[in-house]
């Protein structure tokens, strides 16, 4: 899977940075630094979260999940957004308060300069893998908002989001040190861990929209309900292509229902054969489509069709 890459690269990165953070944050005093660090914690958990959900959601389908289980890989992005907002988001926010509040200068702000360039080395590192990722969503001529609007992959888009936020968080951070140490106010630092604290809770809450959307039951792309349509449309024993229901079930799955209505002349046995074929086209022109429902009514002019219970309902293999 391409995702395993992007995870690995950010939670070996993860964790080299927070164990450098936190000896800088021991050694200096700095709050900005010590928020740094609680960021690079929760960054490790969540990094061993999505790999935890990418394993589960590969689980075959069984009885109690005739489906699969790939929506766990949603389930688990939630939690991750979570964890940013409470764990990132909130001990920043609160650490950098308790800072505004009692300020105390930083004790050696030579060395977190030092600790940040080589914390911005490996999230660099780690950013350029969560970026090649994200550009093979993009694709060209859409915008970063529009690849997370409609992406169906929050575990790219989380990796991302958590890249980007910890170079803007290590650049806030060096701006809260310089800042204190050149104008002699120590506050600036705690300014800097709340700056940091709310940029995380953002990026929480994007994530949390688009994997709530994802878990609930999302649908395809209208692209992708385009190209079913007109494959359905182009099929000369169908009269009337109606609804297209479709769902993720994971990023590389979809759910599909089609609502067909067939030329009156033909057999069962004949509407069986086209049904068939559709599935083939449909599989295809898009892979992702594993599963595949046809509702099958003959056509009888008026719109109104009698039910083929030899062709109703047909699934294309996962295998």
């Amino acid at each position: 899977m391409e995702r395993k890459p992007v995870i690995y690269a950010a939670l070996l990165g993860n964790v080299a940075v927070a164990v450098t953070k936190f000896a800088a944050a021991a050694v200096s005093g700095s709050s900005a630094m010590l928020t740094e660090g609680f960021h690079s914690v929760a960054d490790t958990g969540n990094g061993l979260l999505l790999l935890i959900g990418e394993r589960v959601s590969q689980r075959p389908a069984d009885r109690g999940h005739p489906f699969g289980h790939g929506k766990e890989l949603y389930f688990y992005t939630v939690i991750v957004a979570v964890l940013i907002f409470g764990v990132g988001g909130g001990i920043s926010v609160y650490e950098g308060i308790l800072h505004v509040i009692d300020p105390r200068p930083a004790a050696n702000p030579t060395m977190n300069y030092i600790v940040i360039a080589i914390a911005a080395t490996f999230e660099g590192i780690s950013w350029t893998f969560a970026v090649k990722g994200f550009l093979r969503l993009r694709g060209q001529g859409r915008s970063v908002w529009q690849v997370v609007r409609s992406s169906k992959d929050p575990t790219m888009v989380a990796v991302f989001f958590e890249d980007t936020a910890a170079l803007a968080g290590l650049a806030v951070a060096a701006a809260g040190i310089y800042l204190s140490e050149r104008l002699k106010m120590p506050v600036f630092d705690g300014i800097a861990s709340i700056t940091i604290g709310v940029l995380l809770c953002v990026v929480s809450l994007v994530l949390l929209r688009e994997s709530k959307d994802l878990l609930i039951g999302e649908a395809a792309s209208p692209a992708v309900l385009a190209t079913i349509r007109r494959i359905a449309e182009n099929e000369r024993d169908v009269a009337r292509v109606g609804r297209i229901m479709t769902m993720h079930l994971g990023p590389e799955e979809i759910l599909l229902n089609l609502d067909l209505q067939f030329q009156e002349h033909l057999s069962a046995a004949e509407i069986a054969s086209t049904v068939r074929r559709l599935e083939s086209r449909i599989a295809q022109a898009d892979d992702r489509v594993k599963h595949i429902f046809i509702e099958a009514r003959a056509w009888t002019g008026a719109g109104a069709g009698s039910g083929i219970p030899d062709a109703a309902h047909t699934q294309v293999p996962t295998e």
